[in-house]
């Protein structure tokens, strides 16, 4: 694929990734897409299906950039600690840092916005949906399970549940930082996250 048709490519998944994150995944169409991203019907269709794949697309694509921000995050953190649980704590101050620093409220999640429209989806993208949200969990996870070989946790906890946690945390986050149009409200979930961590293991 030459550069040009890439490049159109990306324009096509991020106008439907803003119009999505706007009006959800329904409310969203072809037409719509193409106006917007300036493009033909035929280019839309020479490059996608239809709009399963689409959504396959947008939410690899998601999931990918969601990856690389995390392992750098996590890179970065254990170049200024040898400590597992110091690690942890500086990877969430560099996340709440890096969503502070957004101009505007996170746009939203779109694993979060096409679980809620799960009934417009194919198979091959629900089970995209759930290894994504399973690739969250076991990246927190191996850092947690570092973690307490180092430390004995205060309460009975579970590795996934606590990984799980980060991720209920940045999604509710989200959503209440839309709602209340505050994006302070997600920076405040990390850390108060990160504050439970410090209660739990030190």
């Amino acid at each position: 694929m030459g550069n040009k048709a890439i490049t159109t490519k990306n324009r096509i998944m991020e106008t439907a990734e803003k119009i999505i994150l706007q009006k959800g995944f329904a409310g969203t169409s072809i037409d719509e897409v193409i106006a917007q991203a300036h493009i033909t019907k035929g280019g839309f269709f020479y490059h996608f299906k239809g709009k399963n794949e689409l959504a396959l697309g947008l939410l690899n694509r998601y999931l990918e950039s969601d990856a690389i921000f995390f392992n750098d995050l996590f890179a970065r953190a254990r170049t200024l600690s040898e400590d597992p649980l110091q690690q942890m704590l500086i990877f969430l101050k560099l996340l709440a840092e890096a969503m502070e620093a957004l101009k505007e409220s996170h746009p939203g999640c779109l694993v979060a916005a096409f679980t809620y429209e799960s009934q417009q989806f194919d198979d091959d993208v629900i089970q995209a949906i759930k290894d994504g949200t399973l690739s969250w969990r076991h990246l927190f996870a191996d850092q947690l399970s570092l973690i307490e070989q180092t430390y004995t946790p205060k309460l009975e906890t579970s590795i996934n549940d606590l990984a799980d946690m980060l991720s209920a945390c940045l999604e509710g986050g989200i959503i209440l930082s839309r709602i209340l149009k505050d994006p302070r409200c997600l920076v405040k979930q990390i850390l108060q996250y990160r504050d439970y961590l410090r209660l739990l293991y030190l």
